[in-house]
This record gives structure tokens, sequence and C-alpha cells, in this order.
């Protein structure tokens, strides 16, 4: 039966280009994700947009003396571009800057308002004494007051994980310039997340199948919340709809509050470009829908505590009780699917500091599919990993050019060479029952860990199918078949079938590459589609203009099975699938990459 699936992906800041330390948290996992779904037969709808509210877009903004609108404008087309560069098939990426979104985000706000989960409160606020300007708490840093971890955010420690406020920290400082904060009083909505307590504990309890480092990260939080504020004193955000402060030059809603609201605002905005406004409800009001969040380890609070506590108080069913909000009772998340770190030489990347690699540059010298396998089969998905030039160069080098590309190239070379098309089989033996076998059951094995996020595991299935299929063919020498027309074409329509299932296994990964396969065995059409970078009019702004990602993936021809391939289709001489790279890029790397010194 086909399940509707909701893949919330990650919001990035429209600040700045992406690098492949982004991708691999978000970027990538979800698209394989979503891909493997729509080939089940699932209803998808993967969501997702840039992040352009809140002071990182304004500190930029002020590097490029530019507006924070300019900016997001600048940024948010070139990630556009990077994202549909890597084929990460939404069914719309948007932007957290328009009108849609601004109603959507507004009314959640006023059901947890009506339903007494946001309080008003007088805090104290850091004002950088240079500009004047509020300094939001993500930008003072110091010691931490609990652990005495120095690096210590004003709204969390990384270190311990716990919330806190910028006036608690031990010698605070800017992070924009280094200077010493001033504190004044101001006054500020708070999300009272000690009201969930009990809400949130409880459901968190039912969640015994996520990942240890989701599960365990966010059950340490419950006992110690605190409330939180969603409200700041900036010119750049989501107005607050309430007399008294809605027409305050200087109050917004702080950007995280805004931005985790995006996954329902796109999907809200998806639903009336699609011609059907109540679309959304299907995955959204639906008890039978299932959700998926993806994003790095650093946003597990925001999805797993934060976002599900706003959905609770919003169907008022938080430890006050209330009534829905306009929307009926959203559905809360299945499954929060949180990656660690890319490193380079065990730091993160950081563009400040020079340690880091653009997708656009990766994609122009590498292109999508080589990315994207290297970050499904050694990326961060259980644990922060190293990313090396010696190790990108292994993997494309030998399992994709040696082992996948090999496989179709001669397989398909050979039976273009000596039929002109897919053979007939005579009589099959054993040793073929037996790779069209394990090449059957891989459906089955891989598909359980694409389904449960068990990315590099599903990889694996698929790989072995690889290998094996090349063991058969060097085994049964169909070259030296010359003489046995009949047994040539059997082995050779067996490994043709073979490189048909595996081919099909790999489609999630590597999208751009299965196209090249379904078309080197005869077929026609689409086989993976991709997505489309588009212009569009705001839906309530008059003259503005969003780019936007989506995609016309109902007509895609891969379905997660094995089917059989059409005997006397015609072949024609494949070309190369992968490259092989340079082996001494392995030592040094692309001329434009980071030198990282040990």
């Amino acid at each position: 039966m086909s399940t509707p699936v909701l893949t919330a992906v990650a919001w990035p800041y429209a600040n700045g280009p992406r690098h492949i330390g982004h991708v691999s948290g978000f970027g990538v996992p979800s698209d394989v994700f979503s891909r493997y779904q729509r080939m089940a037969g699932n209803r998808v709808l993967m969501v997702s947009g840039t992040d352009e509210h809140g002071t990182p877009i304004t500190v930029q903004a002020d590097k490029e003396n530019s507006t924070p609108q300019e900016t997001a404008d600048k940024y948010t087309r070139q990630i556009g571009t990077d994202l549909q560069g890597l084929g990460l098939s939404y069914d719309l990426f948007t932007r957290t800057t328009t009108g849609n979104h601004a109603e959507v985000t507004q009314q959640i706000f006023l059901a947890l308002h009506r339903n007494g989960y946001v309080v008003p409160k007088t805090t104290r606020g850091a004002i950088s004494p240079s500009t004047g300007r509020t300094l939001p708490d993500r930008y003072v840093e110091g010691t931490c007051p609990i652990c005495g971890y120095d690096g210590a955010r004003g709204d969390q420690c990384d270190n311990c994980g716990n919330q806190l406020d910028a006036a608690e920290l031990i010698n605070p400082r800017s992070r924009i310039n280094g200077e010493t904060p001033k504190f004044v009083e101001t006054e500020h909505y708070f999300l009272d997340l000690p009201a969930f307590t009990k809400t949130l504990g409880d459901w968190l309890g039912t969640k015994t199948d996520w990942r240890p480092n989701v599960l365990n990260f966010t059950k340490n939080l419950i006992d110690d919340m605190r409330p939180r504020p969603i409200t700041r004193d900036l010119d750049w955000g989501v107005k607050i709809p309430l007399d008294g402060w809605r027409d305050q030059p200087l109050k917004r809603f702080y950007v995280w509050f805004d931005a985790v609201i995006g996954y329902f605002s796109a999907s809200v905005e998806w639903a009336r470009r699609s011609g059907n406004p109540d679309a959304w409800q299907e995955w959204w009001n639906n008890a039978d829908a299932r959700s998926y969040y993806f994003m790095g380890k650093d946003n597990i609070t925001f999805h797993a505590q934060i976002w599900p506590a706003l959905l609770f108080g919003h169907n008022g069913e938080g430890d006050k009780g209330g009534e829905p909000g306009k929307y009926g009772k959203l559905h809360l998340p299945d499954e929060i699917v949180s990656s660690e770190f890319l490193t380079m030489s065990g730091s993160k990347f950081s563009t400040s500091r020079g340690r880091v690699i653009y997708v656009e540059d990766f994609l122009r010298d590498f292109g999508p599919d080589t990315l994207r396998y290297f970050i499904t089969v050694a990326g961060p998905e259980t644990q922060d990993t190293d990313f090396t030039w010696d190790e990108f160069v292994r993997r494309t080098n030998f399992e994709l050019a040696n082992e996948w590309g090999n496989l179709v190239n001669r397989s398909i070379s050979m039976a273009h060479k000596n039929v002109g098309a897919i053979p007939r089989p005579e009589a099959p033996t054993a040793a073929d029952e037996e790779l069209k076998a394990l090449s059957r059951k891989a459906f089955d094995t891989a598909g359980a860990h694409l389904a449960r996020s068990r990315f590099k595991l599903a990889a694996s299935e698929a790989m072995k199918v690889v290998t094996a299929a090349n063991k058969y063919i060097s085994d049964q020498e169909p070259w030296k078949l010359k003489d046995d027309p009949a047994r040539r074409d059997t082995v050779l329509h067996t490994a043709l079938q073979v490189v048909s299932d595996a081919n099909t296994l790999l489609t999630p990964f590597l999208p751009h590459s299965a196209q090249k396969v379904h078309e080197a065995l005869g077929g026609t059409g689409v086989w993976a589609a991709q997505p489309e970078l588009k212009e569009v009019d705001d839906l309530d702004i008059a003259g503005r203009v969003n780019p936007i990602l989506t995609g016309d993936y109902a007509a895609e021809q891969a379905k997660w099975e094995s089917k059989p391939i059409e005997v006397g289709r015609p072949l024609s001489k494949p070309s190369p699938l992968f490259t092989k790279l340079d082996p001494a890029l392995g030592e040094t790397g692309p001329e434009w990459a980071p030198i990282i010194k040990e």
C-alpha cells in the first residue's frame, strides 16, 4: 500500500555557497531516501528552502555592502544551482522570505499564543557597543557556566547540550568583532518549553528505534528545559502579529522559530502551486503518513525538541492542553535522521579558515555521482568522518570505474559485438540462476536498509551484486564461447539482467549515471528524473520573483524491483560510465583545493 512520506530537509542559510560538508549532512542522504521511497511506490513530498532571516544574513550583507534581501537573493540562487547540480529531487525548495512563509509562521504563533504556550518576559539582551545593534544569542560566545567549556554560544553549549542565556556566559564576547557586549533590558515572547516536559518525555519514550545519538541527546535535554525566546530585537525577519508588536520596527521572530516552521510552510506553498491548496493535508493531517527529518547533528535540538514542542502547542496537546490551530492536528516527526560531521584533517569545514571544498568546484571537475557515492559509502552517517582526496580517488577508481563501470561496459560491449541486441537465453545453468537470485534478493535487503536510512549498508548490498557479476563473467569467459553461441548468449543475457538489476539498486545513489545505463541497455525516456531550477512569482508579494527547485518525478520509470530485460532490444557500443582519476590527485587534490597543514 502506498504511504505518504514527508522528507523534511534542513534549511541552509542563504549567506554563502554550499560546501561538501553541508550536503553530506542534509543533502545527499535525504535525496537517496526520497528516490528510494518513490521507487518503492510511496507518495513522497520532499521540501526545504533557504533560511534567509536573522543576523547571519545581515552580517553577510554588511560585508558585501548590500541589503539583506539582495544578499539572500544572490545566495539562494547559487545554493539552488548547487543542489540542482547534485540532483537533489525536491518537490519544492523555496525560501523563508515568501509571503506564504510569513503567513504560516504567524498562524502557528497565534495558535501557540491562544493555547498559552508563549509568554511575554522582560530579559537582558546583548547589544553591540560599537554599532548599537542587537546581538542574537548565537552571536555571543564565552565560557559555559555549567561545564566550563570555552566556546559556548549564548543560546546553548554544544559541549554539554544545555540551553543557555547569553547574559549567563562567563567572559562573553561578540563572535562578529570580539568586543564585550552590553546587556540591556528588553521585552520578548518566550516559548514555554517547561509546559511540554511530560508531553515530550512521553513522546520520546515511544521512539525506541531512533538513531542513538539523536535519542540520547534529546532525552538528556528534557529534565532541564527552560523558556526559550522566540522574538528578537532586529529589523530583518517575520513580524509578530499582535497589537503593540506588529508595528514595532525592531521586533521580529527569532530566526530559529520561523525556520523550523518552514517544513510546514513549504508544504503549504507546494500545495498552492500544485493547483490543490489542501494537498498538504495528505502529509500533515494524516495519521498514516510518515515524516523524516534530515540534518547534521548540530541541529538535533531544533528538530527533536523544539519543533515537536511547537507542533504539540499548535495542536493543543502540550501539558496545558488547548485547541488545534488553523491547520488542524499536525503530524509530528516519525524519525530524525541526523548525520555526524564530514571533516578535513579532523576539523569541521570552515569557510572563514579556508578549510572548505565548495560544491560548485567539486561538480565542475568531478560531476555529481562521484560525490554522492563518496558521501554514501565513506561519509558521516554514524560518526565524524575525514574527507581525503586519496580516499575519494580510491573509491572512484576502484569501486565506480573498475567495478561498476567496467561491468556495464564489458557486458554491453560483448552483447553489442556478438549479437547487436539483448541476446536470448537458452538453457540457464545453476551458476546463472544463482547470480540472478542473488541480485533479486538484494532488493529486499537493500530496500530494508534504505527504509531505515542505513545508506552505507544499502550501497554495500548493491555493490555485492556488482562484485558477484564481475566474478561470474570472469568465471564463464563468454569471449571463449564462439563455438557455443547458445551458451555465450545465455551468459551475456544473465550478465545484462544483473547489470539492469544493479543499476536499479544503485539508482538512489547514482541517478545521473543510472540514466546513462538505462539508455545503454536500450531504454528510452526518463529513468531517474532530475530537479529543475525555476523563477516563479511570489504567491502573495506583488513584484517579487523567487527561484525554486521542483521536478516532475511521476514520469520516471525506475521502480524498486527486478524487471526482466527485453530480448532483442538493440544495443549500441557503450561509452565509459566513469573516468578514472589520476592517482596523483590523491596526494594533492585539484589546484583549487585548500592546503591543510597538519
